[in-house]
Order: structure tokens, then C-alpha cells, then sequence
């Protein structure tokens, strides 16, 4: 029997799913804060993300199945036992965070949070100009699951989309060219729209920083999904307030949680959404994430290589 240790929140008809896997698989369900030292004795499999720090009490430990795609905490010497490896939830996400994307910069695009608040002031008002997605020029930053699913839904309106990513051979159809970061400022002269789908690994830190908003095209957006890391959030608030930028939809920031008293919560042209793009807030992406573990989990039992391997070095999906 393959002791399996479920961290993450399960519906029943995951439970369902996961336990009609096969007879071989002995699965617990714990929430992630309940977990105890004792608790990871002898487990083969963790599906969710635990505390990195009880990971050190596996002595059996062949896969760790993150529920994120993201995996800052897990890479490192001697965080996975020897003998392990780590997985991740790529490919989950996409539909679900790309769909919140283009929600929120339609919404800043549209002047739609600027007319609800005039309704709940009763007040009938003409907001001004509007920008629109057909016949823009798009930037995807981290051209990954999520980013590609956002360049096709905004080439699907008529944006013509660049994407940067590191490996730059493959290009999608739906993106005219691909970059790699060398490349980024040279790009963020004429994008309309600038979407950061980045990791928070070292190699994005602060990427966007002063300089590469002063590179922006004035008028553009700018959309955080990532992680807020990649952002010098006082760059970012200088860039709005001056109106270099028309305006930012950040699902993320840095720091996060933002703390009551920072300025960017005053920021008028600042749409900010608290880390709620991804997560299980839509069902789709609840449902993928389950279905890669149990992929995951039916090649440890056949002894087949694992989808979403993770290169502990890099912090990145290994294969794509």
C-alpha cells in the first residue's frame, strides 16, 4: 500500500475521485493547519502544499503534488527529502486567472469601478474617454499556462500580443512574436497592455522596476498576476500617480497582504483584488487540480515519469 497524505481542500467528489484511483493507495485527508509531525511518518505522496518545514519528519517520501503552480518555499537544499520529487499544478490555472484578467482590465478600461462609484452615489456622470482591447498591442510577460490562455483571449479581441518567456522557440498562433527577457524594455515601448504572469523566483525580482515603467508606453495598463515581488510597488505608485500609467489591476503585491496604511490603496487609477485570481474561487481550476494528481499518482503506481516535474534548481516546470 502507497501511503498518500491529502493537504489540500477537497470537495466530496474529489474524495470520490482520488479514492477510486486504486485499491494500492492508502489516502488521509488533513487539512493543511492540522497537520502533525506524526502525521508525515511513513507517507509516500503529499497532494497540497504542507508546511515545508514538517516535510523533514518524511522518511518514505517519493512525491510532493503542489496544488499551486508556483513553488517558492519548496526549492532549496534539503527541503524535499532526498529521493523525492516535486510536482506542481501548471496547466490548472489558466482559464480561471485569464478570465479575472480580462475582467479587470476591462474594468479599468471601461471606467467601470469610477461608474460604481458614482452609483452608489446616486450620481449620473459622464467618466470620460474609454481604451479598448481591438486593435491594441499586448505583452504577456511570462508566457506560461496562464499567460498563454490571457494572449489568446486578447488576441481573440484584436490585440496584437508579444509574449517573453525564457525559452523562445514554439511560438503560439495566436502570438506574433516571442522574447526573452533581454528583450523586455524594447517591448514595453509600444504595448498598450502589459500583463506580468511571472514566478517569484530571484531572477524576477523587481523586474518591474523604475526603469521599466519610465520604458512603458504613457496611457498603457498594467496587470500583476504573478507575484507582487516582481514589482517595485513605489515605482508602480509614481508611475500611477503621474499618469504614465492609465491604470493597474494587481491581484498581487509586495508586500502581501498590503498593509492598511500603504498609498497604493488610495491610488484612484490602482484596481487591487487580494490574491483571489487563482486559488479554488472557480470550480475549473479545483477540478484540474485534481486531475493532475491523480495523473501524477497513476504514473507512481505504473513507475512513469510525472507530469509537471519541477527542476528543484530553478524553481520551474521541467517539462512543457
Amino acid at each position: 500500500m502507497h501511503k498518500v497524505l491529502v493537504v489540500m481542500d477537497v470537495l466530496d467528489e474529489h474524495i470520490e475521485q482520488l479514492n477510486s484511483v486504486s485499491s494500492e493507495l492508502d489516502i488521509r485527508y488533513i487539512k493543511g493547519a492540522d497537520v502533525k509531525p506524526e502525521d508525515m511518518e511513513d507517507v509516500e505522496v503529499i497532494v497540497g502544499n504542507p508546511n515545508p518545514y514538517l516535510l523533514k519528519c518524511c522518511n518514505k517520501l517519493k512525491l510532493v503534488q503542489l496544488c499551486s503552480a508556483g513553488t517558492e518555499g519548496y526549492i532549496g537544499d534539503g527541503i524535499i527529502p532526498e529521493g523525492a520529487v516535486l510536482t506542481n499544478a501548471t496547466g490548472a490555472y489558466g482559464v480561471a486567472m485569464s478570465e479575472f484578467m480580462l475582467g479587470t482590465l476591462l474594468s479599468l478600461m471601461k471606467n467601470l469601478d469610477m461608474y460604481k462609484s458614482n452609483q452608489g452615489r446616486h450620481e449620473w456622470k459622464d467618466c470620460g474617454p474609454m481604451g479598448a482591447i481591438y486593435r491594441s498591442r499586448t505583452l504577456v510577460v511570462g508566457l506560461g499556462n496562464i499567460g498563454c490562455e490571457f494572449a489568446m483571449r486578447m488576441n481573440a479581441l484584436g490585440s496584437t500580443v508579444t509574449g517573453i518567456r525564457r525559452h523562445t522557440s514554439d511560438k503560439p498562433d495566436y502570438v506574433s512574436r516571442i522574447c526573452s527577457m533581454d528583450d523586455l524594455h524594447e517591448c514595453l515601448k509600444d504595448a498598450d497592455v502589459v500583463a506580468s504572469c511571472l514566478p517569484g523566483y530571484a531572477d524576477t525580482l523587481k523586474v518591474f522596476d523604475k526603469a521599466a515603467f519610465d520604458a512603458m508606453k504613457d496611457g498603457a495598463y498594467f496587470i500583476n498576476v504573478g507575484r507582487g515581488s516582481a514589482v517595485d510597488t513605489e515605482a508602480l505608485c509614481d508611475a500611477l500617480v503621474s499618469k504614465k500609467l492609465a491604470g493597474a489591476a494587481l491581484d498581487v503585491t509586495d508586500p502581501e497582504p498590503l498593509p492598511k496604511e500603504h498609498r497604493l490603496w488610495d491610488i484612484p487609477n490602482a484596481l487591487i483584488t487580494p490574491h483571489v485570481s487563482g486559488g479554488y474561487h472557480v470550480k475549473e481550476a479545483h477540478d484540474r487540480i485534481i486531475q493532475i494528481a491523480i495523473t501524477n499518482l497513476k504514473h507512481l503506481l505504473n513507475d512513469e515519469p510525472f507530469e509537471n516535474l519541477v527542476d528543484m534548481t530553478t524553481g520551474y516546470r521541467i517539462n512543457h
